[in-house]
């Protein structure tokens, strides 16, 4: 600095204090030391990028958390600074070929091998005591399975939040995939963050149009971006859980060999709940009774990002102040609990914490196990008079068994580009997130609208509702999207759950098989996302059922073949016959709290 700019810096703070610069410390406060580009080295001799935050003059070395994130590990500084300053060591990693690390990203791939070697090697620094765990969400989620997996002696628990499971919910599900897919590889693509070009909405939505309107092949997507991955071309080869998926997640011996706590956080409008529960569904099938015992599950009314920072309105919907937990703290008291041999955290009354929002007063509520929360199933029966295509003419769900019926019909025209968007858990319908007008009053023939008459009584809605369809065909596959809501006395309504159904998976989704052209078959939906309400007296249910044709979605131009391989010129045109007769009796069954 010259003698001028020093004299200068000088005058400056003669008028601004330093304090003034600076933020001014809390006396209180905890203070904290950062390491940075600490390299951790892998079996193979690649190195991991570190960023480690320590407790200032901690007399002992203390338990670590760490956390492994493909998006770079600065995005992880204030979760480092907050355990930080409760009393642990933080270590923020860029996974295999992000950030300052080392090697090539292969997506999904190498998370189980350097995961627990990350974990041992943290767990001989001499600011550790020998006990690591884990925290994050998403694919930082996953990447807690993908360790655990392979049983790292040190990894003492796991806080998976929104946990991603590879084959189940990510990249695909259902034998579905989605161009986003190749939106998130673009945000990994390379070394450096690309947080601009994943969050340019306008620019992935004209892509996703551009390939939905020329009805090119699904695989070529990437072209058409403009950012070519041998990534993406190698997961549409594996587009229902197989053996290239299985490497990546727990094997059942694995599960029986838990040990560890577990707390794992997901959503009711949650994009990876699906996976998150795959993994809670697993355990609790085949881990042991001891290691059952120290897994609590918290299902929250949040979305993706909610799940490790709630917040009480999100889109649409307005919830209860007790809807909003500082989860951040929650976990801290749970590495307290399973590290530090510190109290029960308090809000954990018993294995299962889920809320319930709704008519009267919201609330947390409590169960053992999941399955146990739902004490009645309610059937609902479809009917109609044979037309049920649109919101002013719909059919009925009713605690009637069918008769003689005429089977209610639709069509999907694979070349229409007038999109019927469903709603998912994360984006909803386009002019409302949490309703559903727009998509019920567009069907106009292609799909089908059923109502219960006005509810007598408010009462709780828990859990996974099941659907069976009975449905003929007149080609040999198809896509299938069914959706729930709550129409409230007002005229609003409330999108409470939906599954997705691809023809040809409908027996198995090992194995494939094509429809008999006009065969009555039967479609059992039966992967709903978990959902809590209480609905209103007054308010009605609305079932929605309809061939999805939206640009958000790999399109199905059933024909039977190669799906990320066919274009438009395979469409065939779908005339969908939904039964609802004595012999084929459609119903919709709700699980019921009482």
């Amino acid at each position: 600095m010259s003698a001028r700019l020093l004299r200068a810096f000088v005058a400056l703070l003669g008028v601004f204090p330093l304090t003034a610069l600076c933020a001014a410390a809390d006396a209180n406060e905890p203070v904290i030391d950062f390491t940075w580009g600490v390299k951790i080295p892998m079996r193979d001799g690649v190195t991991l990028n570190a960023t480690i935050y320590k407790p200032h003059d901690t007399p002992a070395p203390q338990p670590v958390i760490l956390s492994m994130t493909p998006y770079i590990a600065d995005g992880l500084h204030d979760r480092g600074v907050y355990f930080a300053k409760h009393g642990y060591v933080f270590a923020a990693v860029d996974v295999r070929g992000r950030g300052n690390s080392g090697g090539e990203l292969e997506p999904l791939v190498h998370d189980p091998q350097d995961g627990h070697d990350a974990v041992e090697w943290l767990a001989t620094q001499p600011w550790c005591n020998g006990k690591v765990a884990m925290w994050g969400g998403s694919y930082g989620g996953f990447n807690q399975w993908a360790t655990l997996k392979e049983l790292p002696p040190h990894l003492a628990t796991i806080g998976p939040a929104a946990a991603a499971h590879p084959g189940v919910d990510f990249p695909c599900f259902g034998g579905f995939f989605t161009p986003y897919a190749l939106q998130w590889l673009s945000f990994t693509s390379g070394t450096t963050g690309n947080g601009k070009l994943y969050n340019d909405d306008a620019f992935w939505d004209s892509k996703f149009k551009e390939l939905y309107d020329r009805h090119e092949p699904f695989n070529t997507l990437d072209a058409v971006v403009g950012n070519s991955s041998t990534v993406f071309q190698t997961w549409l080869k594996h587009r229902t859980p197989d053996a290239y998926w299985d490497a990546t997640v727990p094997a059942s011996e694995q599960y029986a060999r838990l040990d560890v706590p577990i707390l794992t956080v997901t959503g009711h409008y949650d994009a990876d709940q699906m996976g998150a529960l795959e993994y809670y569904r697993r355990h609790m099938r085949y881990g042991s009774p001891a290691g059952r015992e120290k897994h609590y599950l918290i299902i929250g009314p949040w979305d993706h990002a909610g799940t490790r920072t709630p917040k009480r309105e999100f889109k649409a919907l307005k919830l209860g102040e007790a809807s909003v937990v500082d989860l951040s703290a929650l976990h801290v008291a749970w590495y307290d609990w399973t590290l530090k041999d510190g109290p029960k955290p308090a809000f954990l009354k018993q294995r299962v914490a889920y809320y319930v929002p709704g008519a009267g007063a919201e609330a947390w509520k409590y169960a053992d196990a999941l399955e146990s929360i739902s004490n009645e199933t309610r059937s609902l029966c479809l009917h109609s008079t044979g037309r049920a295509d649109d919101v002013f003419a719909s059919g009925s769900l009713t605690a009637v068994r069918p008769d003689g019926e005429t089977p209610d019909a639709y069509v999907y025209d694979p070349l229409d580009t007038r999109p019927l968007t469903p709603p998912d858990q994360e984006s909803g319908t386009i002019a409302n997130p949490y309703t559903n007008e727009t998509l019920a009053m567009s069907l106009s023939g292609r799909g089908l609208v059923y109502h219960t008459t006005p509810l007598p009584e408010a009462f709780e809605i828990t859990g996974t509702a099941k659907l069976t369809l009975w449905i003929a065909l007149d080609v040999p596959d198809t896509d299938f999207w069914v959706g729930l809501y709550e129409v409230l006395p007002d005229g609003g309504s409330i999108w409470l759950a939906a599954d997705w159904k691809r023809a040809r998976y409908r027996e198995s989704l090992a194995e494939p098989k094509l429809v008999t052209p006009g065969k009555i078959e039967r479609y059992v939906f039966d992967t709903f996302n978990f959902f809590s309400r209480r609905v209103s007296a007054g308010s009605r249910l609305r079932l929605i059922v309809l061939s999805p044709n939206t640009p958000y979605v790999e399109k199905n131009y059933n024909a039977g073949g190669n799906l990320a391989e066919e274009s438009g010129r395979d469409a065939r045109t779908a005339h969908v016959q939904v039964y609802h007769d004595a012999d084929h009796p459609s119903a919709l069954e709700l699980p019921i709290v009482k």
